[in-house]
């Protein structure tokens, strides 16, 4: 992990602007408790450039449903929109 970026700012972004899409119903990643994995991931990423970090760490993150005995990655909850504003988010933030 980079020390250089302090993964609380990007996890702050994150969780007010990036959230799972169910039906008509938005679930910010920050009231799911994702916001940290997915700041992490895309850091962990970000070599990749905005939009590779963006989808790569949107794939590895498994979203327990129900009991948790079933997972869903999370890129299949995030409207395309999301992860377009993800890229931006990463590009104004790893480019500072």
């Amino acid at each position: 992990m980079d020390s250089q970026i302090p993964i609380i700012d990007l996890e702050n972004i994150i969780s007010d602007k990036i959230f799972i899409k169910i039906e008509k119903w938005n679930l910010y990643l920050g009231d799911a408790g994702l916001a940290r994995k997915l700041a992490i991931e895309c850091i962990s990423n970000k070599d990749q450039g905005s939009l590779e970090a963006a989808k790569i760490s949107l794939q590895s993150i498994n979203v327990k449903v129900g009991d948790g005995v079933n997972t869903i990655p999370l890129v299949n909850l995030i409207t395309t929109s999301q992860i377009i504003e993800l890229k931006e988010i990463l590009e104004s933030f790893l480019d500072n």
